[in-house]
């Protein structure tokens, strides 16, 4: 459950006003924007037309924009020692755009089946009012704003910003998930693990081969196999802690081709997701250990790709906070509501293992509407939740700085 609101800080409401002023004067431009950037959505490292066409319209309200790479680029604006920053991803997935509408996509199965459209515009809008926040003096210190690429595919762009020294300096790092489940005008707001811990594990197994009749001549590796998909799991549960989540769900197995030939090699792979950090960095160690215990007394190989994707996104406690403060101030009493812990992967995770923060769920469901999924390529969002999303970055960016 959300926790109450701490004492209203009455120097914010000014602020708050403003921003829902300039937003609103803005709606009709962030509207077209988002619906240019769904009718041209490109995948992960190949944002080119996203990031001009945005970095363009930052820099022109005053901020400056640092590009890093051919995708994905910074933003600063203000002065003083504190600073806080706020994060968009931009990338597309390689989905069929299902929709009808008239800016549906125009890239053939490409599409923005994750909301990133409203993410990078909700990010935008909160430059156009963060400026006019800073141009009225309103500004306690320094935002600097993520445009991310590639938060599609593991191990993400956040680490391609953090490497070009995107978080130097910053104290706070907050960002917005859309949430088809939610009803806008409300926000999933979750102290603690948010998201999932992300990883791809492979298991191939290599023997002689032999015949079905004579297993006891050969390795047989298709049992081994079966007991590595199925135990696997099953020794996980027992051997980490089970408050951390521990999810292992395997997506393939190849093995053979002939119902009498016992055969040379196989593979299963499928994902491991986890909610608590300390587990995550261990898991990893657990599972070569364990895949080679259950493959040992069958004569056979195993060959461990172990690819570590992104921790999990841990809500920090007063970043959360201040994201509760927020979502009243801007929404009112009702606006804050519970959201569910995900066993997603999102690379938001890398920011917060270097610096405090925390991620809300922005409710894009029209009331009484039906309930999208994320990664479908039917999805759709109620537009009024881009504008909210502009206006609640801008108010915590503000927040923060003055707590």
């Amino acid at each position: 459950m959300v926790p109450p609101s701490a004492a209203a800080d009455p120097a914010m409401q000014p602020v708050t006003e403003l921003v829902a002023e300039v937003v609103s004067g803005h709606e009709d431009e962030l509207v077209e924007l988002r619906r240019d950037l769904h009718r041209h959505p490109e995948l992960s490292w190949s944002e080119l037309r996203t990031c001009e066409l945005v970095g363009e319209r930052v820099e022109k309200a005053g901020w400056q924009v640092t590009r890093h790479g051919s995708t994905g680029f910074v933003a600063d604006l203000g002065a003083g020692e504190r600073c806080v920053a706020l994060r968009a991803d931009m990338d597309a997935l390689p989905v069929q755009d299902l929709t009808d509408d008239p800016w549906t996509s125009e890239n053939a199965g490409v599409a923005h089946a994750c909301g990133h459209d409203v993410h990078t515009t909700a990010l935008l809008g909160a430059a156009l009012a963060l400026a006019e926040v800073e141009a009225r003096g309103l500004l306690p210190g320094r935002v600097r704003l993520l445009f991310q690429p590639a938060e599609e595919v593991m191990p993400g762009g956040a680490l391609h910003l953090m490497d070009q020294g995107a978080l130097e300096g910053v104290e706070r790092v907050f960002a917005l998930h859309c949430d088809p489940g939610v009803d806008v005008g409300q926000v999933g707001l979750r102290l603690g693990p948010l998201t999932s811990a992300a990883d791809r594990v492979e298991v191939r197994l290599t023997g002689t081969g032999g015949h079905t009749s004579r297993p006891h001549l050969t390795g047989d590796l298709t049992f081994a196999l079966a007991k590595v998909t199925t135990e696997l799991p099953a020794v996980l549960s027992r051997r980490m802690d089970p408050r951390a989540g521990v999810s292992m769900v395997w997506g393939s197995i190849h093995a053979g081709s002939a119902p009498n030939v016992i055969p040379g090699s196989g593979v299963v792979t499928g994902t491991v997701r986890i909610l608590d950090a300390v587990a995550w960095a261990d898991c990893e160690a657990v599972v070569r250990e364990v895949v080679d215990e259950l493959v040992r007394p069958y004569g056979v190989r195993a060959e461990i790709d172990y690819q570590r994707g992104v921790p999990p996104v841990v809500n920090e406690p007063a970043s959360y906070r201040l994201l509760a403060d927020t979502v009243r101030g801007v929404l009112g009493d009702d606006g804050p509501v519970t959201a569910p812990q995900s066993l997603g992967g999102e690379d938001f995770g890398w920011y917060l293992d270097r610096v405090p923060g925390a991620m809300m769920r922005l409710g894009t469901r029209t009331p009484g509407g039906p309930t999208y999924d994320l990664h479908q390529g039917n999805l759709r969002v109620d537009e009024r939740a881009t504008g909210i999303g502009a206006r609640l970055l801008s108010d915590v960016a503000v927040r923060a700085l003055r707590a």
